[in-house]
């Protein structure tokens, strides 16, 4: 096997690197990451450097690893202000990092996707040790795996990796035929909300299109990308995604892109966009001219689940935080993510760190888990 870090993904066959997804992820495919590199959502001026490397054994890719190099945090939603903050106390700096990760993106997936036909054991510990040599050629801080899957995390593990959770809040799929089957197995106060806030959306008189990615016009593109812009821009953030990538990905990703837009008559007055795998439905963006009474809920949460319940789909992943999504069918979920150090009294520090919020994280969970919003007998 030999290994080889590109600049690019347009350097990697798109067939080559697609035919290693599993479950069709969206944000693993070749076209995704093309499309953010081509419409400049990615780059030195966002601190998001595709660096990804690729196993090739015989000249065929049969490995592969999404890195970029971070010279900021910004877009990954696993937190470590702090530990940069604490190397810049120390004179050191924790900037350049090396990342296995999705921009933007707070998606469960594979971090390490290698041919099935081949020893995944012996590729697992190539893709990694190589990636380690890398951060340390390179005088990288740190190596970072975020938002592994389970499988991952035990490989990551036991190559002496240490682990660090989080909790998001995923809905998922009990088998239901219908929305009103699902509102029928949470409690009395939890279904009563979902109807009143659907009422009220009702009420303002709004209407819904979902639409797949060759079916969005360019003109409802570049609507959606006036909102995605407002929402990040009214937070004081920075809106990276622009009306090029969408468009592209609509086109490139096709079914896999779904654009749920909410109308006033005949006017366009807020969207969501949404993913979607073999079998898991992703929310990623929102905007909207106005803050309208419960039209974020609807549009973001009960379009996707109504979806999520026609297509089959076992899991709804609406993105990262919110407690609040609890009252509307979601449940907290633990996620992953592994953390190399360079720096051996950083690793100390950081390992102690992770001692001590591991539990804390796993009280959090617990503690959410005990205020379901499913009836006790379900």
């Amino acid at each position: 096997m030999q290994v080889r870090f590109h600049s690019t993904v347009e350097e990697i066959d798109p067939s080559s690197w697609d035919r290693l997804v599993r479950d069709n992820n969206p944000f693993l495919k070749h076209a995704f990451h093309a499309a953010l590199e081509r419409h400049g959502c990615v780059g030195r001026q966002y601190g998001w450097q595709p660096n990804p490397i690729v196993l090739y054994q015989n000249g065929r890719v049969v490995g592969f690893s999404p890195l970029y190099i971070k010279t900021n945090s910004y877009g990954e939603f696993v937190f470590d202000h702090a530990w940069a903050d604490a190397y810049r106390r120390s004179g050191l700096n924790y900037y350049p990092k090396l990342i296995a990760a999705v921009p933007y993106t707070p998606a469960t997936g594979e971090r390490l996707l290698i041919d099935p036909q081949i020893d995944r054991a012996q590729a697992t510990r190539t893709l990694v040790e190589a990636t380690l040599e890398r951060a340390r050629e390179k005088q990288f801080s740190s190596m970072h795996w975020l938002f592994t899957t389970r499988e991952e995390g035990e490989e990551l593990l036991s190559l002496g990796i240490p682990e660090r959770l989080g909790v998001q809040f995923h809905w998922y799929n009990r088998g239901y035929g219908d929305f009103e089957d699902f509102l029928a197995q949470l409690t009395a106060k939890r279904r009563k909300n979902i109807r009143r806030e659907r009422r009220k959306v009702a009420e303002q008189q709004f209407h819904f299109r979902l639409l797949h990615g060759s079916e969005v016009t360019a003109a409802e593109w570049q609507r959606f990308a006036e909102f995605y812009a407002k929402t990040f821009e009214e937070r004081f953030s920075l809106p990276t995604l622009n009306y090029g990538f969408f468009a592209e990905i609509g086109r490139t990703l096709g079914d896999q892109v779904i654009l749920i837009l909410a109308y006033l008559e005949n006017s366009c007055v807020a969207g969501a966009l949404l993913y979607r795998s073999d079998s898991v439905l992703y929310g990623r963006h929102w905007g909207g001219i106005s803050d309208f009474d419960s039209l974020h809920f609807e549009t973001c949460y009960y379009q996707g689940i109504e979806y999520a319940i026609a297509q089959k789909l076992q899991r709804f992943e609406p993105g990262a935080q919110g407690e609040h999504k609890i009252w509307r069918g979601f449940l907290p979920t633990l996620t992953r993510s592994y953390h190399w150090i360079a720096d051996r009294r950083f690793r100390a520090a950081i390992d102690d760190f992770l001692l001590r919020e591991t539990p804390a994280i796993q009280n959090y969970y617990a503690e959410l888990a005990e205020n379901s919003p499913y009836r006790v007998d379900i």
